[in-house]
C-alpha cells in the first residue's frame, strides 16, 4: 500500500505565514467597511477618521526597513512570533476602545505587529523556493492572503450590523496570537542566510544606493499607495455618496475589489514568470489601473453590474505593484532580499499613510456643515476632489514603470 507524498515542510511553513498575512490584510482594509460605526462610536470627522485608519500605515512604514534587517539577520521565525503576539494585543485593545485615543493606540499596535509578516513571507519564498517561481508564489500567497481583505468587506459589514464590530476585533486578536505560536512551531529559519550585524549598515546602504531599487519603490508608492488608501477607507464612502449605494452594496463592491486584486496577484505574477518579463507586464497593468481612476473622477453613472465590473477590473490591474518586490530583489544581492523588498514596500505604505488623512482633510475643507445623526454629510463633489489626490498618485506610479530595470525574472546583481 502506497501513501501519498507528504507536503514539503517549506509549504507548511509558508501556509501558516500566509494565514497570518491574511489577518494583516483584514486589519488594513477593515476601517472602510465600518467607517460609519467608527464615526458614530468616536464622533469623529473625515480627517480624524483618516488618521485613525492611517496609524496602521504610519508604523508599518517606519518598520519596513528594520523588519528587512531583522529577517536577514535573525531569520523570520522569531520575528513572526513577536508580530503575532503584538498584533493580537493591539486588535483586542482596538475592539475594546472607548475613546478615539485608545482606538488610535490599539490600531498603532496592530500596525506594529503585522508589519513583520509580509517581509518575513517574502524572505521565506526567496530562500526556500526556486528563483524563477518567485512572482508566481508571491502572487499565490497574496491571492490566499487577500481572503483577509475580502472578509473586511461585506462579511465584516454584516457582522458589524448584527453582532457589533468590537467583538470581531477581539476574536481576530485571539486568532492572531494563535497564528504567532503556529509560526514558531512550523517556520524554520533558512540555513546560512544571515547577514552579520557588523555588515548590516553597509548592506542596507548598498540597497539604498542602488539606482535600480528606486523605480520599483516609486511604482509601489503610486499604485499600492492609492490602492490601499482607496480600499482601506475611502472606497465605501465614495460609492455611497457619489453613486448613491446602500452601505451593504458599497461593501459588496469592496469585496469584489479585493477579490479582483487577489485574482490579479496570481494572474500578473504568473504571466510575468511565464513571459520571463517584469517591465512590460507592470506597464500595461498600471496604465489600465490609472484609466479606471479617471473613470471614477468623471462621476459617470453606470448600472450596478457595470460598477461591479469596473471595480473588479480595477482590483486586478492594481496587482501590478506586486512585481516591484521581484524587481527590487533581482537587482540586489540575493542574501539581502529582506532589505531590498522592505525598502520597496516602504513606498506604498508611506504613500497610503499620507494619503488617507490627506484625502479626509480635502473632503473636510469643502464640507458645507451638513450633519445627520451626529455624522458629517459630504457632497459628491467633496468626494471627487479628495479622490483626485489618489488618481494623481496612481499616475506617478504608472509613469515610474517605464524606468524599471528588466531582469528577465532572474537575479542580475553583479556587485557593482
Amino acid at each position: 500500500m502506497t501513501h501519498p507524498p507528504k507536503l514539503p515542510k517549506s509549504y507548511l511553513a509558508l501556509g501558516v505565514v500566509v494565514a497570518a498575512y491574511a489577518l494583516s490584510f483584514f486589519h488594513r482594509f477593515a476601517p472602510a467597511a465600518i467607517s460609519q460605526d467608527l464615526a458614530q462610536a468616536f464622533q469623529t470627522s473625515a480627517a480624524s477618521l483618516g488618521v485613525l485608519a492611517a496609524t496602521y500605515f504610519y508604523v508599518y512604514t517606519l518598520l519596513q526597513v528594520p523588519t528587512g534587517v531583522l529577517v536577514d539577520t535573525l531569520g523570520p521565525r522569531r520575528v513572526l512570533l513577536f508580530g503575532g503576539v503584538v498584533a493580537g494585543v493591539g486588535s483586542v485593545m482596538f475592539g475594546l476602545a472607548q475613546s478615539l485615543d485608545m482606538a488610535l493606540v490599539g490600531r498603532t499596535i496592530v500596525g506594529l505587529g503585522v508589519s513583520f509578516t509580509f517581509i518575513a513571507m517574502l524572505k521565506i519564498i526567496a530562500m526556500s523556493f526556486e528563483e524563477h517561481r518567485f512572482a508566481t508564489l508571491v502572487g499565490l500567497s497574496m491571492l490566499i492572503g487577500n481572503m483577509g481583505s475580502i472578509l473586511a468587506g461585506a462579511p465584516l459589514t454584516y457582522l458589524a450590523e448584527h453582532t457589533g464590530w468590537r467583538g470581531v476585533f477581539v476574536a481576530v486578536g485571539v486568532v492572531s496570537l494563535l497564528l504567532g505560536v503556529a509560526c514558531w512551531v512550523w517556520v524554520r529559519d533558512p540555513a546560512k542566510t544571515y547577514v552579520s550585524y557588523a555588515a548590516v549598515k553597509a548592506s542596507l546602504l548598498s540597497v539604498v544606493k542602488n539606482r535600480h531599487t528606486w523605480p520599483a519603490t516609486l511604482v509601489n508608492a503610486g499604485v499600492s499607495g492609492s490602492f490601499f488608501a482607496f480600499g482601506g477607507l475611502w472606497a465605501a464612502p465614495f460609492l455611497m455618496v457619489v453613486h448613491g449605494m446602500e452601505r451593504s452594496t458599497a461593501s459588496a463592491h469592496l469585496s469584489v475589489y479585493f477579490t479582483g486584486f487577489a485574482a490579479g496577484c496570481l494572474l500578473i505574477g504568473s504571466i510575468s514568470d511565464y513571459l520571463s518579463k517584469r517591465k512590460p507586464v507592470a506597464i500595461v497593468a498600471s496604465h489600465l489601473y490609472c484609466a479606471i481612476w479617471l473613470f471614477w473622477l468623471t462621476g459617470t453613472q453606470l448600472p450596478l453590474i457595470g460598477t461591479y465590473v469596473v471595480i473588479g477590473v480595477m482590483g486586478i490591474c492594481a496587482a501590478a505593484f506586486i512585481l516591484t518586490w521581484a524587481c527590487a530583489k533581482e537587482v540586489n544581492p540575493p542574501e539581502l532580499s529582506g532589505m531590498s523588498t522592505a525598502v520597496t514596500n516602504m513606498g506604498g505604505f508611506s504613500a497610503a499613510a499620507v494619503l488617507q488623512p490627506l484625502v479626509g482633510y480635502v473632503i473636510d475643507r469643502h464640507w458645507n456643515g451638513t450633519m445627520a445623526d451626529g455624522v458629517r454629510v459630504y457632497s459628491p463633489e467633496d468626494m471627487r476632489l479628495g479622490l483626485l489626490l489618489l488618481a494623481g498618485t496612481a499616475i506617478v506610479g504608472a509613469v515610474s514603470t517605464w524606468y524599471l530595470k528588466e531582469t528577465g525574472c532572474r537575479n542580475i546583481w553583479k556587485g557593482n
